[in-house]
């Protein structure tokens, strides 16, 4: 009976991983298959060619957004950004939801930016009790810094879905910054622990 539990463990853990990975992969493609919608009825393959095409909503999705970046890295699509981003400011609740994505966005996937670069351990919840956050923002600004010059803006994730959390401020001498990718931390998270970071990072972990 051990034998077979055995067996069928190692069987879930080989074709888990890949279903999900499959799932998540397809959800994706169908997601930007849907662009094809943004044509008109007359340019879509079912109506041009008489079947359709997979995968052409994916290929459109893609050269949408590489035909964006290119106008938007030049003079010219940064004039007609900024135009568009004055029409959207002047609406109320579009203003307040496209400006904080913008903010979020800009933040998350600018290269230059520290957001979600580092990985961090503090105390917390209490004194003793460790936990893996990703410094989010070192410098708070003047408001903020009237309480404390040292701030710095951390992210707790929860586990095993990291996208919800906690964000709390701390004072920079309190973080101990570990030698762990985001990546490696991330998958730290999402196992409950179970996948341990590589040795280095583990080390570092120890210690601490």
């Amino acid at each position: 009976m051990a034998a077979l539990r055995k067996y069928i463990i190692a069987g879930l853990l080989v074709w888990l991983p890949f279903a999900a990975t499959i799932v998540i992969v397809k959800l994706l493609i169908d997601l930007m298959d849907k662009t094809i919608l943004l044509l008109p009825p007359d340019w879509q393959p079912a109506n041009l060619f008489g079947f359709s095409i997979p995968g052409f909503g994916v290929i459109l999705a893609v050269s949408i957004l590489l035909l964006t970046g290119v106008l938007a890295a030049n003079l010219f699509g940064r004039r007609f950004v900024e135009l568009w981003e004055k029409i959207l400011n002047k609406i109320p609740l579009v203003r307040s939801i496209y400006s904080s994505v913008k903010q979020i966005s800009s933040t998350i996937f600018d290269p230059s930016g520290k957001s979600f670069r580092k990985v961090v351990l503090l105390q917390y919840p209490r004194k003793g009790v460790w936990s893996i956050g990703f410094l989010t923002n070192d410098n708070m600004g003047d408001e903020l810094n009237t309480v404390d010059d040292h701030l710095t803006s951390v992210f707790i994730p929860t586990t095993p879905n990291p996208t919800s959390g906690f964000i709390i401020m701390v004072r920079g001498d309190e973080l101990k910054e570990l030698n762990m990718s985001v990546e490696e931390a991330f998958k730290f998270i999402i196992s409950m622990g179970v996948i341990i970071p590589d040795s280095a990072a583990l080390k570092e972990l120890s210690r601490n």
